[in-house]
């Protein structure tokens, strides 16, 4: 299949093209660089460009005769996104849309979303299963959400064949040390508790101890990287012409912030300094996936099964680039 990967050249981006390739598919990677990197993909795949220009998107999909996208360009920093919702509706929202728009303009039958568990806000219940209410409390869930609105109605309309993964938190490196979670400033908590482990952080902040926990951190399910890029591949077999899809795309297990402050004390030997900081906005306290529907649907399962496993690849892909 010809396919479209745009911000391929960033960090989930590039397993997947890295795995699309590998399954035989003919990868285009649009990227603006801003957070992608030119290494993280091979030259020949790459075209440099920004989602605003209609005009470029449009002579991609015509010239590489695209059939199906794997729609990844987006800002993606909760907090972030509480400061300044205005640069989310733009970048994930409007560009978002443009990009659709263009998408049916020229025929391309596919369209896999890179969504997100923000779009379930504080879950009612976990682990949160894709019936739960939609009920984001950031601009950067809102944008992720509006989206998945926007791709529903597409499918109903137009024959789209539309799939969203709303995975949880993206962790973990490649085992051999090939590529990894790079990101300038970084804002993830294993790759920031990994630097600190190497003395490239000072201290790695706890954002929030008081939160309704056994521990009184944070709690999220963290899902290896390579999984999640088997799961976009999978979207692509499984796209139904007319129908949008969502699938929650995690572990089914989740981890406290110290809790993976630990392990990550374990894999690499090493202590970890850490301060005690008021909670951040916008972040619930427990997101855990109930993947059950996407390993009954379509045969999907975790080759990484705990957090060990996924530090341990982080941490070998980090101690290689001494960062």
């Amino acid at each position: 299949m010809r396919v479209l990967v745009t911000g391929g050249a960033g960090y989930v981006g590039s397993f997947t093209v890295r795995h699309l390739l590998a399954q035989g598919h003919t990868v285009t990677v649009f990227d603006n660089l801003s957070t992608g990197h030119r290494r993280a993909v091979p030259a020949e795949c790459l075209v440099v460009g920004d989602l605003r220009d209609a005009d470029q998107i449009d002579q991609l999909l015509i010239v590489e005769r695209i059939e199906a996208v794997v729609h990844f360009a987006a800002r993606c920093q909760v907090a972030e996104s509480v400061r300044d919702p205005a640069g989310y509706y733009v970048n994930n929202l409007l560009y978002g849309l443009q990009l659709l728009e263009r998408c049916r303009r020229n025929g391309v039958k596919i369209f896999v979303f890179s969504s997100s568990c923000a779009v379930y806000g504080v879950p009612q219940q976990v682990p949160i299963a894709e019936e739960a209410p939609l009920a984001p409390i950031q601009a950067y869930g809102r944008t992720k959400l509006a989206l998945e609105y926007a791709l529903r109605d597409y499918a109903a309309a137009y024959g789209l064949a539309a799939v969203a993964l709303r995975y949880f938190n993206a962790a973990g490196a490649a085992p051999d040390g090939s590529l990894g979670e790079d990101h300038e400033p970084e804002t993830h908590l294993i790759p920031r508790v990994l630097r600190a482990a190497l003395g490239r952080e000072a201290v790695v902040e706890i954002f929030g101890t008081d939160y309704p926990t056994a521990d009184g951190t944070c709690v999220r399910d963290y899902v290896h990287v390579e999984d999640l890029a088997t799961a976009h591949a999978l979207a692509l077999e499984h796209a139904q012409a007319g129908q949008f899809l969502a699938y929650n795309v995690g572990l089914g297990r989740g981890y406290s912030v110290r809790e993976v402050i630990a392990t990550a004390e374990e894999v690499t030997g090493r202590s970890i300094p850490v301060r005690a900081s008021p909670r951040r906005p916008g972040d619930p306290p427990v997101l855990i996936a109930d993947n059950r529907r996407i390993g009954q649907e379509w045969g999907w399962r975790p080759r990484y099964t705990d957090l060990r496993q996924i530090v341990a690849t982080a941490w070998e892909w980090h101690r290689r680039q001494g960062r």
